[in-house]
């Protein structure tokens, strides 16, 4: 099948104005220290248990009775799982092959909801879900019913959809596919993923349409954000990765009332783009990783990369340590709320501003009490403003990698997810906790 990428738009090296210092009002001051009691029953990635290592979570919100609510989350070769909002296990799907004619088995890498989306002559909330195995979207619609309904999620994904970034099967299986992904819904029904490639700068959109009852994707576009830095001193900075790799993308996340995307450059920083992808995206790198400018080599003996000084000073911010993954948003009154990011080198989460320049706020970390492990390497996160469960001031759902509670096989890789109220983060970093309850833009 070919395959054309429409509204390509090269950014290019970044200049060294884009460059400039830091947001320094976090500078010294330490994280914030919050705690969770609820998490996920453990994910382990091995054939025992059937190789499923948690990646990336998503809240859909019931419409009515917020104890029927769902946290459903991507477990890479293991498929989905979906969760109650006592983080009990209510569904297990297995990564089942793509309906496509060249298909491989998937691997499930990050989730987001759709809301209100044309299906079969009705508005249906959907998962939407990357499949790096098969370059593609995967879709599936959750019951009404959310947590009483027996099985909440089923897949209707259209048959033969397309690749996203490659040519042909021979091209996806050298794995540069379809990664992070958020939901973008612009207007009522209009729905688009946002999607980024592992292994390269690319981010495309690709709006999802209905096909024959079922859910597919077409009008794909394509930006490619920078891979080389031009630094204040003059010099060109390129980010250390493992060789015919570039500083990647994955956590993503759309502001639904702006239209503005958030995206995390793993080695690189935060970056702020206008949707949609095109001439006027006008990215801009709004915090950088703490070792951002520092020139490194990679050791394929330890597969790791080696600074070339080990006294340099980089360039970068105060509260990201590479990885930056996951990013979602907490929407306060009007334009205000918050950017959330997984600093995953740390073991904490920074925190910006929705509005104006985003300023940085500070950062805080999750320790657990009452049987629950504190939270390290985060991945993946999602936060909603409003009540779901118990959790009546909103909820952060965050990835927990490796997860290290008493029960745990230490002998195997083992993750799962934790929940921490929103009220507890507020009260932590005095933060706004948004008390109208309808103020998400993605219910509108």
């Amino acid at each position: 099948m070919t395959y054309t990428l429409n509204a390509m738009v090269a950014v290019g090296a970044v200049v060294a104005a884009l460059l400039a210092p830091p947001h320094a009002s976090a500078a010294t001051t330490q994280p914030a220290v919050v705690t969770t009691d609820s998490e996920t029953p453990v994910l382990y990635d091995d054939e025992a248990g059937g190789n499923a290592s948690g990646d990336d979570p998503a809240i859909w919100v019931h419409p009515a009775d917020s104890r029927n609510s769902l946290v459903i989350v991507t477990a890479k070769e293991g498929g989905l799982r979906v969760y109650d909002m006592r983080s009990r296990e209510l569904q297990s799907l297995p990564a089942t092959e793509a309906p496509r004619v060249d298909t491989a088995t998937g691997r499930y890498n990050n989730v987001d909801i759709a809301y209100g989306v044309s299906l079969a002559g009705r508005q249906a909330d959907v998962a939407v879900v990357s499949d790096r195995y098969n370059d593609q979207l995967r879709f599936f619609v959750i019951d009404p019913a959310g947590a009483a309904a027996r099985t909440p999620l089923a897949e209707v994904t259209a048959t033969d959809q397309r690749f996203l970034f490659n040519l042909d099967r021979q091209a996806v299986d050298e794995e540069r596919t379809a990664y992070g992904l958020a939901v973008w819904q612009p207007r009522p029904g209009e729905t688009y993923a946002i999607v980024t490639q592992e292994g390269r700068t690319a981010i495309a959109t690709a709006r999802v349409v209905e096909i024959g009852g079922k859910l597919g994707y077409t009008d794909i576009q394509r930006l490619d954000l920078p891979s080389t830095f031009r630094l204040p001193d003059g010099t060109t900075w390129v980010p250390c990765e493992e060789p015919g790799v570039l500083p990647q993308l994955e956590g993503v996340a759309v502001d639904q009332a702006s239209g503005m995307l958030y995206a995390a450059q793993e080695d690189v920083g935060l970056w702020r783009l206008q949707l949609p992808l095109g001439p006027a995206s006008q990215p801009k790198l709004i915090d950088r990783v703490k070792d951002f400018g520092i020139h490194a080599v990679y050791d394929s003996e330890t597969e790791e990369c080696q600074p070339v000084d080990p006294n340099a000073k980089g360039n970068g911010g105060n509260l990201l340590t590479a990885d930056a993954e996951g990013v979602d948003l907490y929407y306060g009154p009007g334009s205000t709320g918050y950017v959330l990011v997984s600093s995953q080198g740390d073991d904490t989460f920074a925190v910006y501003e929705r509005q104006g320049a985003n300023q940085a706020v500070g950062s805080f970390r999750v320790t657990g009490v009452d049987g629950a492990d504190d939270i390290n390497g985060s991945d993946g996160l999602a936060v909603t403003n409003r009540p779901v469960g118990d959790y009546r001031q909103g909820l952060l759902v965050t990835h927990d990698e490796p997860e290290t509670g008493p029960d745990v096989d230490g002998e195997r890789d083992a993750t799962n997810f934790s929940y921490v109220s929103w009220d507890d983060i507020a009260r932590a970093m005095s933060l706004t906790v948004d008390t109208r309850a309808r103020n998400d833009p993605r219910f509108r």
